[in-house]
């Protein structure tokens, strides 16, 4: 939802059913219908130059190899404090998600989207949730609905999961998820283990908070669109995370970050990882890194797919600056909140006002 569309304050933590997109797209409309269309899409463009290459940048690329090892780790370590803090995001390659996970996840999803409605509709969103095959944070019945199609999963632990609402076909979905879970799990902890040392804090009990931690994915199905300059795969937004790994299921571009004033779009990379900081993370480290805004644009061709984990600390640990980043001429610029504090500050939160501010001192 774009700040524009805010009203008054609204619960985010359930969506209210809305059309198939995919299903729209197969009928091949020649016209966008007008719930789709962005009254003010003027407001998303204007910040792309597209006189210049800016657009186009490439966005920084870390190697999870180079990290690990001491010949090269200190460098390493270096370019990944300062992709966080100038870009707020990274591709990350050589990670360590084998291979054949990878194949089977994208594989999986794409299996997913090309059930018929009605077996996708078997895991469609309950009311009261976002958990499901549906839209998030549809509030209103005239509300702009963006281009895309999704499944939102709570993945880890593994008493969070719904599993009435994991597929049960394709067959092999449940079991493909839970495996790039804990993958992306040990990616997690490995990446906040590296930005803690980036920021010189303790590194320990952070680390352990995301070993506990939730993951949450949401796979994200965007049909080609007839006319992609009137609509959003998703809106402008900044994740509530602590960090959030994308994998695209493709070569089809479509992400792109705000960086000084221009949309960057993000190039996919084989097999990479893109990783952003969220706002945990940003309260985390009072404000040297920066959960970035980004967005998903769609095209006239070809589907898009994405898989994105949300990445969460456990909720022993508080959402505040780390001890080690105050002092007398490092005042905190954020609040400190309970874990349960910071999620229901997100869920209850008025949309003309972003969330990062609700939280600042």
């Amino acid at each position: 939802m774009s700040r524009s569309e805010a009203g008054a304050e609204s619960h985010l933590e359930w969506s209210l059913p809305v059309p198939s997109v995919q299903e729209l797209a197969k009928q091949q409309p020649h016209t966008v219908p007008s719930r789709y269309i962005i009254d003010d899409m003027d407001s998303f463009i204007t910040t792309v130059d597209t006189d210049s290459d800016d657009h186009l940048l490439r966005v920084p690329l870390i190697d999870m190899t180079k990290l690990v090892n001491p010949d090269s780790h200190k460098e390493e370590l270096q370019k990944l404090h300062s992709a966080f803090k100038h870009w707020g995001l990274f591709q990350l390659i050589n990670h360590g998600v084998p291979n054949e996970i990878l194949g089977n996840i994208k594989e999986e999803v794409q299996n997913f989207f090309d059930l018929p409605l009605q077996e996708k509709k078997q895991s469609a969103q309950k009311p009261g949730s976002l958990e499901g095959y549906g839209q998030a944070f549809v509030t209103s019945e005239d509300q702009k609905l963006p281009w895309n199609d999704m499944i939102f999963l709570k993945a880890l632990p593994v008493e969070n999961k719904n599993v009435n609402l994991w597929p049960q076909k394709p067959p092999t979905f449940r079991e493909t998820l839970e495996n790039y879970s804990e993958e992306t799990r040990k990616v997690a902890v490995s990446l906040v283990r590296f930005m803690a040392m980036g920021l010189e804090v303790e590194a320990e009990d952070i680390c352990k908070a995301y070993q506990g931690g939730r993951y949450e994915v949401r796979m994200n199905l965007y049909p080609p669109c007839p006319e992609p300059g009137q609509v959003i795969g998703i809106s402008p937004h900044a994740d509530n995370s602590g960090i959030t790994l994308l994998l695209e299921c493709g070569n089809m571009p479509g992400l792109q970050f705000l960086k000084d004033g221009k949309w960057v779009t993000v190039m996919p990379t084989d097999d990479a990882i893109v990783v952003n900081i969220g706002q945990i993370s940003e309260i985390m480290s009072n404000g040297i890194y920066k959960a970035p805004d980004h967005r998903a644009v769609v095209n006239r061709v070809k589907d898009r797919m994405s898989i994105v984990t949300f990445c969460y600390p456990d909720s022993s640990i508080n959402v505040g600056p780390a001890k080690e980043l105050i002092g007398s001429g490092n005042p905190p610029l954020y609040k400190t909140l309970t874990h349960s504090e910071y999620l229901h500050t997100f869920n209850n939160r008025s949309l003309d006002i972003p969330f990062i501010d609700l939280l600042k001192i």
